[in-house]
């Protein structure tokens, strides 16, 4: 029964402990025996070798549990443990896509950290509702209060905190659950670490447990008019009213309930298990998945039911030896091993051998999968992530997965002696599966140039192209990499209007074209004001240009004939793509065509065409170029005697500082840092700090940057 399935995410920042949280949750639910540990490296979600070299989990991994509910049902919780580093945030993307629920865990000691931000905005862009778990309360330092307040500031969260910390740090006693007004302890003395104690809150405990139960009451009367009758009248709030105001107000997003514990320490997992089933969707809680008609375009919905055609979207691939593993989430319908099934994206049909429920790298036969399942399929030769399986005979295209673009590249290169057609093929795969990994060959230099999200992510993609040629992950000369190269972005200087005439004969037919365009940079507001107009129209096939280049069409008495137009269009846009000056694409653009002329036997579509590529350069030139730069916001943490090598290391690499804060000894410096000067970051600030700071970053924005400054790619000298 799909009321008994919760499809959910652990997402957070890295170390604030998602991959402990998902062992103890396989424990206690009898998945597993044992106990994997990060440290120990026999964790079941980070079971490939890269990642228990690193200690951190850089692919999303699924896995599977029962829990019995308040009643004694079982629910059937698929659980997705994502990557908290910034570098790997398409797997948090498109694990969220496909996801109805997730729990936000956060370090009682660090806070709201950057990536935990990211995450949020993430699962915020979806409409996921979420449940936030408070972890690592044992840890010296720990203060709960603290997290919970910079959800507010940092997240613009509402949260409705549920249960207390009894003691922290090393006098961490256990949680105080403010729905039943308990304390549960462990019981010390079980090696088994299942035993637990549930008695009243002691004295000590009892006025702060008082207080905040008046404040859970209060949060949860936003979502509850019966509660805030209650409240009103002085009367008592039955349990089971509370926790239904609980459901009903997290699955609205009006808040979110706030949960805490030790997972390395096994307080809390259990109770964040029961509000996962209290308070997190079904299935049948999500609204119909929006899609189209792929060729009509008609809007069409798919409700959560067996009886419904069946439609599923491909939210991860995965290479292997005998075939691509194909993670797909079923919306509606039923999919069955031998069916066919129409991709909607490529118009090819496609027969799935068999798929499986995923445990890690452990897999689980099965027969059917129905509305809210997330498998793994085998079979399917051209199904890729964000592509759409239907049923043949009732079609429909669900909306794609958007990546951030990459915004680091550096130039590949792999000994003579490597076969180039094993290591393309594999680079190919490396692609596929990866949305934000990007690659291509330079017309200039010849370099094959490899871009993604950060230094870790490359270093990372290079020693799985290795591991998939062949090649010793400690040999550094068979596939190296050279200086990155930053992805800078590029705008008109100023507004310019002129007319452009573009006229050839060469004998017989010519080719003539007179168009007049108006070429605007836009501001921030006009773009929003752009994306606004395209949302009030409502017409799926017409979305926000991701880089803010916008054609007009105002063209009025026939100037220009209607067939021509789209030529322009396209010449202009082609032209944006790569300037004249710098290699680089444009954005923040307005194409606006207001006048032109034709001639009856000279003019074709292929003239117009080429007449805007000819007028975008002779804009260029008129106009003149603003180089734009990326910007990261870079958050370094170290102990408080560093903090001046810090900031005058940030000021050194033309780095703005924007916060900064201390707390118990530790420092955290928050700044906005060009990108082309991060390079080597990692070893700077070890040398700086004597290996006792970390940092991490994530994109902010793009701004001007000079030519003097920019980190542009060195002319050939044989030109």
């Amino acid at each position: 029964m799909l009321d008994k399935v919760r499809n959910i995410g652990i997402m957070a920042h890295v170390d604030a402990g998602k991959t402990t949280t998902t062992e103890r949750i396989l424990y206690y639910s009898g998945t597993k025996h044992k106990v994997g540990d990060v440290d120990d490296g026999d964790t079941t979600t980070d079971f490939d070798p890269l990642e228990r070299q690193k200690g951190i989990t850089i692919n999303s991994a699924a896995v599977s549990i029962d829990w019995a509910d308040r009643s004694g049902g079982d629910i059937a919780i698929n659980i997705i443990d994502t990557p908290g580093h910034v570098d790997f945030t398409a797997e948090v993307e498109r694990s969220l896509r496909v996801l109805d629920g997730a729990v936000g865990v956060f370090c009682a000691k660090g806070g709201v950290e950057v990536q935990s931000e990211t995450v949020w905005r993430q699962a915020t862009k979806y409409k996921v509702p979420r449940v936030a778990y408070v972890n690592k309360l044992d840890r010296m330092g720990a203060d709960f209060w603290a997290c919970v307040e910079q959800m507010k500031t940092k997240l613009h969260a509402n949260p409705v905190v549920v249960t207390i910390p009894a003691g922290q740090d090393s006098a961490l006693e256990g949680i105080v659950d403010l729905i039943e007004m308990k304390l549960i302890t462990r019981d010390l003395t079980d090696p088994t670490n299942r035993k637990f104690f549930t008695v009243d809150v002691p004295e000590k405990y009892k006025a702060e447990a008082e207080k905040r139960r008046e404040q859970m009451l209060d949060g949860l009367s936003a979502a509850s008019d019966e509660v805030t009758e209650l409240i009103l009248d002085g009367k008592e709030v039955p349990i089971p009213m509370i926790r239904a105001a609980l459901r009903k107000g997290t699955l609205e997003n009006v808040f979110t309930p706030v949960h805490c514990g030790s997972s390395k320490m096994f307080h809390g997992v259990q109770h964040l298990l029961d509000l996962v089933v209290d308070c997190l969707p079904s299935p049948l809680d999500r609204p119909p998945v929006d899609g189209v008609h792929p060729k009509t375009k008609e809007a069409l919905k798919r409700a959560p039911d067996a009886k419904e055609p069946m439609s599923a979207l491909a939210f991860k691939t995965v290479a292997e030896s005998n075939g691509d593993l194909v993670y797909i989430r079923v919306y509606s319908g039923e999919m069955k091993p031998g069916e066919t099934y129409l991709n909607v994206i490529n118009g090819k049909k496609e027969r799935i051998a068999r798929f499986y429920r995923m445990m890690g790298d452990k897999r689980i036969s099965l027969e059917k999968a129905g509305p809210g399942d997330i498998v793994a399929a085998m079979g399917l030769a051209d199904t890729f992530t964000g592509n759409t399986l239907c049923d043949v005979d009732q079609p429909i295209a669900l909306e794609a997965i958007q990546f951030p673009k990459p915004v680091i590249s550096q130039a590949l290169t792999f000994a003579k002696t490597l076969d180039a057609g094993k290591v393309g093929e594999a680079l190919n795969r490396l692609v596929r599966d990866d949305p934000t990994l990007k690659t291509h060959t330079d017309e200039e230099t010849k370099d094959t140039i490899i871009s993604g999200m950060g230094e870790l992510h490359l270093e990372i993609s290079i020693e799985k192209l290795k591991r998939a040629v062949g090649v010793a992950q400690e040999d550094t000369k068979q596939i190296t990499l050279g200086r990155p190269r930053v992805a800078y972005r590029q705008c008109l200087a100023k507004m310019v209007d002129f007319q452009y005439k573009f006229a050839k004969q060469t004998g017989g037919r010519g080719k003539f074209a007179v168009i007049d365009v108006k070429f605007s940079p836009l501001t921030p507001e006009q773009i929003e004001e752009k994306v606004k107009e395209i949302e009030e129209l409502g017409d799926p096939k017409i979305k926000p240009d991701p880089n803010n280049v916008y054609f007009v069409n105002s063209i009025s008495q026939g100037a220009i004939p209607k067939e021509y137009i789209p030529s322009v269009e396209e010449g202009l846009r082609e032209a944006s793509k790569k300037g004249y000056k710098y290699p680089f694409p444009f954005v923040d653009l307005e194409f606006d065509l207001h006048f032109g002329k034709y001639h009856d036997v000279d003019s074709s579509q292929d003239a117009f065409y080429l007449c805007a590529l000819e007028c975008f350069r002779e804009a260029e030139s008129k106009a003149g170029i603003q180089l734009l730069e990326p910007i990261m916001k870079v958050v370094v943490v170290s102990p408080k005697d560093y903090q001046g090598q810090i900031s005058g290391n940030i000021a050194s690499k033309r780095g703005i500082i924007e916060e900064t804060s201390e707390d118990k000894g530790v420092a955290q410096v928050m700044a906005k840092i060009p990108l082309a000067n991060l390079f080597g970051y990692t070893s700077d600030l070890r040398s700086a700090t004597k290996g006792q700071a970390s940092f991490s970053m994530e994109f902010s924005h793009y701004a001007p940057v000079s030519v003097e400054l920019a980190d542009l790619p060195k002319p050939d000298a044989k030109k």
